[in-house]
């Protein structure tokens, strides 16, 4: 689904603060994968996941979705077939903007517009039907100002937007790391039935070692801007944290990842 070949990607280029944040990466995504990515600080993994979305341009390399070079489309044109959740649950959301609306703008991702009206029946049952899996009850608060939702709802309704349209490639930054404890599990659980009932490409970013373990068939470990680990099944299922933190070894910012 995802192959990615010889990435570079260097910020501030020819002055006192250049910095290669991606040095050469390949990678290969199966479709159906769900993959978990590590790594501390400056590791490079948000900075992969905004170059596989548009938001920067690589130096070098290409990247291919779906056998398609995507490498210099631009990001509002790629918005048509991946999805995105971000760090923040405000960013995914329009606050001012009903849930119905909300859903209804991204149910339309990658499709024409017309003049017809707004939100159809039909729609309003698949939406409804949708935010039942969520077990939140909004599917009965379809006409709240999102601006209401706590932090939580706010992130499981942009989880559930930004797969609506089955994308072919989900991409997941720490969409947790904002969240209490106890409502980062449920968003996370949420994350994975999603992902299993729609047999959706995933690629999460965490910090969080016990999670990258437990959700997803694939982990990958980045350090400096390279792949330094890459496991998968029976392996990947028998890890312990104590296992990451001997493959990170030496490297400075191995306790950031506690």
């Amino acid at each position: 689904m995802l192959k990615i070949r010889n990435l570079t990607k260097v910020f501030n280029i020819g002055t006192i603060n250049e910095q290669m944040v991606l040095s050469n990466l390949n990678l290969h995504i199966r479709e159906g994968d769900f993959v978990t990515l590590i790594g501390g600080n400056g590791a490079g993994k948000s900075t992969l996941l905004n170059i596989i979305a548009g938001v920067y341009m690589p130096e070098e390399g290409e990247i291919l979705l779906a056998g398609e070079d995507i490498t210099k489309m631009p990001e509002y044109k790629r918005a048509a077939f991946l999805g995105r959740v971000f760090q923040d649950p405000l960013m995914g959301t329009a606050a001012d903007m009903e849930i119905i609306e909300n859903l209804a703008i991204a149910n339309r991702r990658g499709k024409r517009r017309g003049l017809s009206w707004g939100v159809t029946r039909e729609e309003k049952t698949k939406f409804q039907e949708a935010l039942k899996i969520l077990g939140l009850g909004l599917e009965n608060r379809l006409n709240d100002k999102v601006g209401l939702l706590s932090g939580g709802q706010r992130q499981a309704l942009a989880l559930l937007m930004a797969t609506i349209q089955r994308p072919k490639l989900l991409l997941l930054d720490e969409h947790t790391a904002a969240l209490d404890p106890k409502t980062a599990v449920k968003v996370l659980e949420l994350t994975q039935e999603l992902v299993e009932k729609n047999r959706l490409t995933t690629l999460m970013v965490t910090h969080n070692m016990k999670d990258a373990i437990k959700y997803g068939n694939r982990l990958i470990m980045m350090n400096k801007g390279e792949i330094v680990y890459d496991v998968s099944g029976e392996e990947k299922k028998n890890l312990k944290v104590t296992d990451l933190l001997e493959k990170f070894g030496s490297f400075s910012d191995r306790m950031l990842l506690a």
